[in-house]
């Protein structure tokens, strides 16, 4: 069990599929003994992320290919570049195809140069992709607490 750690999870949702995301991730880390701090970005406000020993941001892929302005105005509010932040976010491929598919996770993991993956969830994360969501974020705590 992961103890004493505080997590926030920053996360954009229009559809509700992003935000569902969020709360999967929220429940499954409270589950495991961390403190998670939900953050809705754009809606809440701003958040000290120095405070957090891990960050969580989500998004979903606007446009073609697209971060969302107000994602974007959160990286700023951060105002720096933690090495501890985790990305994940949902799309659909039915837009884009596979080219432009969570094309936000992967740049924002790659701005943070992020130590893990970006979670891509097609839609929402009901059903089969709940396990995806639960065993990227058990790697993310597995590599936690081995450098804990």
């Amino acid at each position: 069990m992961v103890s004493k750690l505080k997590a926030l999870i920053a996360y954009l949702s229009y559809s509700g599929n992003t935000k569902e995301t969020a709360e999967l991730i929220a429940d499954h880390l409270s589950s495991d003994g961390v403190a998670a701090d939900m953050h809705r970005i754009g809606i809440d406000p701003p958040v000290d992320a120095s405070a957090y020993d891990l960050i969580f941001i989500g998004t979903f892929t606007w446009e073609m290919g697209l971060t969302p302005d107000e994602v974007k105005d959160f990286v700023l509010e951060v105002g720096y570049k933690p090495d501890n932040v985790a990305v994940f976010g949902t799309g659909e491929t039915q837009f884009g195809g596979d080219e432009l598919y969570c094309r936000a996770v992967v740049k924002l993991a790659k701005f943070y140069n992020s130590k893990w993956d970006g979670l891509k969830i097609e839609q929402s994360p009901r059903g089969s992709q709940e396990q995806l969501v639960i065993e990227w974020l058990e790697g993310v705590l597995h590599d936690v607490k081995r450098l804990a």
